[in-house]
């Protein structure tokens, strides 16, 4: 196996582990992180297959409740909102969407930071538009989790059922976009080599951050997770830009 994919399969550990911990999934981390090593449509169809893993290895770790209220308002209009984001993808170019998702990143990190204690209020609308919105932003840029993680963060809910509820939310997303993924050959035969360690790392990796979950400030890892995504995010933009 080439050297390039040991570090990809160590820096997808280490964005499960940060994905788990703050809350809002490991795409936020894992997209910038996979689009250095993939091509951008490869990098969205390998982000959907991991996180159908990463998805049930939470609900089987974190898996003290669910609030089925809150997944069906926040879950039917994310699953619609990412089959449509999924398809926009098929109709322009992969470097014109890559550009536009690390612009997003960055903005979306910036709010989240600037917005860190102001939660949204507990009203269906937001539920519904939080889910139309996560939806959406993970079909066309690959990662929607902290969108919904603000909107789940208005109803308090306490930390297992939060990781579960999101999990359980992210599973019927990612199913719905990896099948639209893998049907346009966004996932190619030749990484499907990568299939077993993207399971065993959603395993490990959540079952790590669940223990550092005891220890550690969420506040405080947050604002390290945020800051990692703008410093990826801002380098991709560069990059695109310079070249």
């Amino acid at each position: 196996m080439n050297e390039k994919y040991y570090l990809f399969i160590l820096l997808a550990f280490v964005s499960e582990i940060v994905g788990t911990v703050s809350g809002f999934g490991s795409s936020i981390l894992f997209v910038p992180v996979a689009s250095l090593f993939f091509d951008f449509k490869t990098v969205l169809g390998i982000t959907a297959i991991f996180h159908v893993f990463s998805n049930l290895a939470k609900i089987a770790l974190f898996r003290n409740g669910v609030q089925k209220n809150i997944v069906l308002k926040l879950g039917i209009p994310a699953v619609i909102s990412v089959i449509i984001g999924a398809y926009i993808t098929t109709f322009f170019e992969v470097t014109q969407i890559e550009v536009i998702m690390n612009i997003m990143l960055v903005l979306l990190a910036i709010y989240l930071i600037l917005n860190f204690n102001r939660p949204l209020q507990q009203t269906n609308s937001n539920l519904y538009a939080g889910g139309a919105a996560s939806g959406f932003i993970a079909g066309i840029a690959g990662t929607g989790g902290a969108i919904r993680g603000i909107t789940l963060a208005a109803f308090q809910l306490e930390k297992n059922v939060f990781i579960a509820t999101s999990a359980l939310i992210d599973l019927g997303v990612d199913f719905s976009r990896a099948v639209i993924y893998t049907s346009h050959g966004y996932f190619k035969k030749e990484y499907l080599f990568l299939i077993p360690f993207l399971i065993g790392i959603s395993f490990l990796g959540s079952y790590t951050g669940k223990i550092i979950l005891r220890y550690t400030s969420e506040i405080l890892f947050r604002y390290i997770v945020l800051a990692v995504i703008i410093l990826t995010a801002a380098f991709q933009i560069i990059n695109y830009f310079s070249s």
